[in-house]
Parts: C-alpha cells; sequence; structure tokens
C-alpha cells in the first residue's frame, strides 16, 4: 500500500482547496482498492485516522450511490458503478498510450500492449499489433489473473510481498501452461529478479510458444504495465537484452504523457 504524504486526500485535512467530503470519500474508495476492493470499517479507520461515525456516514453516501455494496457480514466491497466509470477511464488511457506503444511496435516488430492492476486481475487496455504474419494477439479488455504474465509480474513487484501473497491467497496460482508458477514462494523469487533487472519476463507461462517482456510504468497514477510479446522464436535473450531499455524508454515518456494535464507531452 502507498505510504500517504502530506496533500494525499487519505490523510485528515489532506489536499487543500478541495471539498473535504469528497476528498476523504475517494480516499476510502482508493484503501479499498488497496485492501483488495473488500474491507471493514474499523480497517478502513486505523488506516485513514478519521473517526468512525465520519466512515459511517461517507460509506452510507457511497452505499446509496451504488459506488460501494454492503455484504451480508457488514463489511464493505467496491460497488458496481465503479466499473462503469473505469471503463470509461480507460478508453482515453488507451488513447494516450497508442502512440507509444506504436514506437514499440516500430523498433521492435512486436505486438505491444499496455495493461492495468484492476482489484486482482490484470486487464488489457490498449494493443498495437505486429506487422508480423504470425503475432500475438491479446484482446483488449481481456482479464487475466498476474501471476501468469509479464505484465502482472511488472504490476505486482511494485507491491510489498505480504500483499503479493495475500492476492495469490485470493486467486489461486492455476496453471495455464507447465511453465506456469504456481507455487508463491517461487513466484515471490521471481519478483524479487524483476525489481532488480527493472523488468519481467513470460516465457511460455501463459501460452507456450509465447514470450512477453513488461516493463512498470513508473508513477503512473494506477499500477499499469507495458510489454511487448511474440513468438519464442524472436522474443529470443538477445532481442530482449535490445527490447528492455526501449521498453523503459517508452514507459517514461507514457509516464509523463500521463502525467501532463491535458494527457498530451508538453
Amino acid at each position: 500500500m502507498r505510504k500517504p504524504t502530506p496533500g494525499d486526500p487519505r490523510v485528515p485535512g489532506g489536499g487543500g482547496g478541495g471539498v473535504q467530503s469528497l476528498e476523504r470519500a475517494f480516499g476510502l474508495l482508493e484503501r479499498m482498492a488497496d485492501a483488495g476492493g473488500e474491507t471493514g470499517l474499523s480497517e478502513l479507520a486505523a488506516g485513514s485516522g478519521l473517526p468512525l461515525p465520519t466512515i459511517h456516514r461517507l460509506m452510507r453516501t457511497l452505499v446509496s450511490c451504488g459506488y460501494v455494496r454492503q455484504q451480508p457480514n457488514r463489511r464493505y466491497a467496491l460497488g458496481p458503478r465503479l466499473i462503469r466509470l473505469g471503463e470509461s477511464a480507460a478508453r482515453p488511457l488507451a488513447t494516450w498510450a497508442r502512440p507509444h506503444l506504436a514506437r514499440l511496435v516500430e523498433e521492435t516488430g512486436e505486438t505491444a500492449n499496455m495493461a492495468l492492476l484492476d482489484g486482482d486481475e490484470v486487464v488489457y487496455v490498449a494493443q498495437v499489433p505486429s506487422r508480423h504474419s504470425m503475432r500475438m494477439f491479446t484482446e483488449v479488455g481481456r482479464r487475466v489473473l498476474p501471476h501468469s504474465t509479464g505484465v502482472g509480474k511488472a504490476l505486482l513487484a511494485g507491491l510489498p510481498d505480504r500483499e503479493v501473497r495475500a492476492l495469490l491467497g485470493r486467486t489461486g496460482m492455476p496453471a495455464a501452461t507447465e511453465r506456469t508458477l504456481t507455487s508463491p514462494d517461487a513466484f515471490l523469487a521471481a519478483l524479487v529478479a524483476v525489481r532488480e533487472q527493472g523488468f519481467a519476463v513470460d516465457d511460455n507461462e501463459q501460452e507456450i510458444g509465447v514470450r512477453c517482456i513488461a516493463v512498470p510504468v513508473p508513477a503512473a497514477p494506477t499500477a499499469t504495465a507495458i510489454s511487448v510479446s511474440g513468438p519464442a522464436g524472436r522474443v529470443t535473450d538477445a532481442a530482449t537484452e535490445r527490447m528492455v531499455p526501449l521498453l523503459k524508454e517508452v514507459a517514461r515518456d507514457l509516464s509523463a504523457t500521463l502525467a501532463a494535464p491535458d494527457g498530451a507531452d508538453d
């Protein structure tokens, strides 16, 4: 979980100039997302520093609007109306990302993707396909479990190990191929390498014959990764050495685009 900083809406009184109740409500939604989408009032109070009556009042409002749902066990879960907001927000993200993905395709010859961590799943939100007749297609909007993908490793590498273990406990680790990592310990060991190297590899773990190289997008507003994928015969270790510096450069450029107020680089 990200450490709150001054001005963070999750800090009581943080974020000057906005409507305080709105800042607090959005802060609670972010805390729920950080916790995997479901939490209780006492956990929100411990994490946010807000009084229980204030949290209860804000949660009642969010429930009435459909952004939060109260479970039979009295805990709170993110509500279905957020799906519509998320899907709408993904469309401009894809537009802003496309020129950067197109550069990856131009310089590597392979299919380029952008993916986000949405709850416990990876969702692909943008893609530019390779011009090769033999190329990899991952449909935009497709959701996969993170443990078997390069983008999933790149995304989870930014989380503490305890949060990764909790996520894997919720999703399980089914094998997509005989190369899929199905042990939390093995997966966490792989994340150590990802953090040290700054990139992740899916080596026939999601689909036999396919390799994917992925990097996180630094300072993205939500956990984001980009990747190139193609047949294992083309995305070799030698090709990976050439691709990784380019991927990291494009990730930094994309980060600057996402940070710009109008979604475009200065």
